[in-house]
């Protein structure tokens, strides 16, 4: 399955897919269509808030809210084939002849694998925090569908997360390395925080 037509399947074959004995798609992959499916449960709560009587001052808002969180989504769909196009970049580096063009595309294809998880856990921070503003705004009957799409954009967080710290040891630089490592823990840990706020300001709708 190519990384061109992979959303295109359907969520058994995606999952079959996933659990096929090849490197794409992987964790990455995951993260990209985890994120997506979280935001999704953002906008479905939006769509079942906006137009009503009770929240018409908000229309405003919703608007703006809808736009983002359907950008938000297209990104992290696009993710899915841009984890996969670096593990490609990866494994044909992986196949060149020792030498420097083998370390230069080395190089390039790590600072991809890289790139596509921190941009992961940008996007999933940007999310929680349309979250967190909309949650007020919400029809309180849809705050577990808001809870879920919290959950999973702290997930695809997590994920990204795991996938700096799998390739971050193969950057030289030392000291960007552990700026890189260090600024992913940072995102994890106001991901974790915007979700236990979330949480905390749900507790009057829950039993």
């Amino acid at each position: 399955m190519s990384e061109q037509d992979m959303l295109d399947r359907s969520v058994r074959e995606f999952a079959a897919a996933v659990a096929a004995k090849t490197p794409t798609p992987g964790g990455g992959s995951v993260a990209g269509v985890v994120g997506a499916l979280g935001v999704a449960l953002g906008e479905m709560a939006l769509n079942f808030t906006r137009g009503k009587k009770k929240y018409a001052e908000h229309e405003e808002f919703y608007a703006h809210l809808g736009a983002r969180l359907q950008r938000a989504r297209a990104m992290f769909q696009d993710l899915v084939s841009d984890d996969m196009a670096a593990y490609g970049m990866y494994a044909e580096a992986n196949k060149m002849d020792d030498g420097e063009a083998k370390d230069e595309a080395m190089a390039t294809a790590v600072a991809a694998a890289i790139d596509v998880p921190r941009e992961a856990a940008k996007l999933g921070l940007a999310v929680l925090q349309d979250l967190q503003e909309f949650a007020p705004r919400s029809n309180p009957w849809l705050i577990t569908d808001l809870l879920a799409a919290g959950v999973l954009a702290v997930a695809a967080v997590r994920l990204s997360d795991y996938n700096v710290r799998i390739n971050v040891p193969q950057v030289k630089d030392l000291t960007a390395a552990g700026e890189i490592k260090e600024s992913s823990a940072d995102d994890l840990r106001r991901a974790e925080r915007i979700l236990a706020e979330l949480e905390e300001a749900a507790k009057e709708h829950l039993a």
